[in-house]
């Protein structure tokens, strides 16, 4: 093996045809990787063949770089058949140096102990004083490549990676993981800093935000003027017990929507936030000030369409006063405060509040405009679902695989998401009920758009992983679907 002629030969090669952006994987990188490795080797007494095997791996572990930065370790394996068997490397050692690279792919999965001695040396860097310098690098050559966008999401990468890194050889343990846990804890320490510092929204949030508000309370005014009132139809919630009083006793709508909403203001500024409790308290104000100036007008005298176009103006209003993280009607906030006192869920205490309202409408003004409203609210609910909602519902996703240490890497790093692991059994399928094998059964919660890159993911690492997902309806401890945290 002419390792030294190969090693001339491709750190020229690294040198010259890198990709500038490549600040951390890099020809010095590579020379490190290799130092490292020679270090922990000859510590633990591997030399002759070994070493030089081990180094060879070292020095082509990120050749891939050259043509692609994705799946680098594949092209590397390539490279290195292509090129080794002109430095008198014969096949076997060949696809040994193969196995070592293909160990360093993350999550790293050593199964020859020489293969141990590169996955440290690879990240040898972790458990160093120059950590910030290399994370410096590798956080701007991320940035380019896409993969992180923001510093606060790479520190939260960085404590995730951290965390649940182990090194896998005795000398890189006792050289290295002091260091390392106490440069989690630095890590740690910044995620936490930047979490406890609430979001400012930016010019153009606060002027989307506006919009969404102003738009919103415009269109449930021209739906409870335009087609409700002048109807003497309801809906459900606060709204529609603010109808009710408003049929039965005459009082003015905009005068009492405001002051039903008012209490449940007070308490969504404890229970939810200042900012959802001014946002909203505005939107009452302005959907009062609407139902004063626009005239009770009736569009039309079909009590289908009153119902069904009544209910969908009002849930468009409503849906886009929530995405501005607001609310016009204080129902939810009613439920959530009711929920603790009770064993009730939201759904059902939200429901409850609802019947009492449909059944005093019912004895008063009749059961078919009791009915009518009742699809009235049918249709309000289903409106702000989906402008709340969007393309944007969750989804809960449950896959089960043998490959589940990758999977959960690419779920966490490339994806973005939080995970959820059960320890479970996979197996008994039918004629081998008797075969099965322990497997970490992985949850997470996505959006719609996101499913089918995560379906992406799961098939590239693992073709046969059994993938299921399910729609998320509710969740505990939220009170709505909304885009800004309060």
């Amino acid at each position: 093996m002419q390792y030294e002629k190969a090693y001339n030969f491709l750190i020229d090669k690294l040198e010259q045809e890198l990709p500038s952006w490549l600040t951390y994987h890099n020809v010095t990188h590579t020379k490190n990787v290799i130092e490292a490795a020679e270090h922990l080797a000859t510590t633990e007494g591997i030399y002759g063949e070994e070493l030089t095997i081990l180094k060879t791996a070292a020095l082509f572990h990120d050749a891939g770089f050259l043509e692609n930065h994705q799946k680098h370790e594949e092209l590397s394996c390539k490279f290195a058949r292509t090129i080794l068997p002109a430095y008198e490397y014969n096949d076997e050692q060949i696809e040994l140096i193969c196995s070592l690279i293909m160990a360093t792919r993350l999550p790293q999965t050593p199964k020859e102990e020489l293969a141990k001695y590169l996955c440290d040396a690879d990240l040898f860097y972790l458990g160093t004083a120059e950590y910030n310098n290399y994370a410096d690098k590798l956080y701007a050559e991320f940035t380019k490549s896409g993969f992180v966008k923001t510093e606060s999401e790479w520190l939260i990468k960085q404590a995730d990676f951290l965390a649940t890194h182990t090194y896998f050889t005795t000398t890189a343990q006792k050289e290295k993981n002091d260091l390392k846990r106490l440069i989690l804890q630095k890590v740690k320490t910044k995620v936490k800093s930047i979490q406890s510092h609430s979001h400012k929204p930016t010019f153009s949030e606060l002027v989307q935000d506006s919009f969404f508000m102003v738009s919103g309370v415009i269109l449930a005014a021209f739906a409870l003027k335009g087609f409700l009132v002048p109807n003497h139809f309801f809906d459900g919630g606060v709204t529609g017990l603010s109808l009710l009083v408003h049929e039965i006793y005459h009082f003015n709508l905009a005068i009492v929507i405001v002051l039903f909403n008012l209490p449940l203001i007070v308490i969504s500024f404890y229970s939810v936030g200042k900012s959802f409790a001014v946002k909203t308290f505005l939107s009452v104000i302005l959907l009062g000030i609407a139902l004063i100036l626009v005239p009770d007008y009736a569009l039309t005298e079909d009590k289908l369409l009153i119902s069904i176009f009544g209910g969908v103006f009002l849930g468009i209003g409503v849906g886009l006063v929530m995405r501005a993280g607001a609310a016009l009607d204080g129902i939810e906030v009613l439920a959530l405060y009711t929920l603790k006192k009770t064993s009730f869920t939201i759904t059902e205490i939200i429901m409850g509040i609802n019947i009492f309202i449909f059944t005093i409408a019912a004895m008063r003004f009749g059961i078919e405009t009791a009915l009518y409203s009742c699809l009235t609210y049918f249709a309000a609910t289903r409106c702000i679902d989906y402008v709340v909602e969007g393309l944007q519902a969750y989804t809960g996703v449950t896959i089960i695989s043998g490959e589940s240490e990758a999977i959960k890497y690419e779920l966490v790093n490339k994806l973005g998401r939080g995970i959820t692991v059960y320890k479970g059994e996979r197996g008994f399928l039918p004629g081998n009920f008797d075969v099965s094998a322990d497997c970490d059964i992985i949850f997470t919660v996505i959006s719609r758009l996101e499913l089918r890159k995560l379906n992406n993911l799961v098939h590239d690492v693992d073709p046969k992983a059994f993938v299921f997902a399910s729609t998320i309806k509710e969740a505990s401890g939220g009170i709505i679907k909304r885009r800004h945290k309060h």
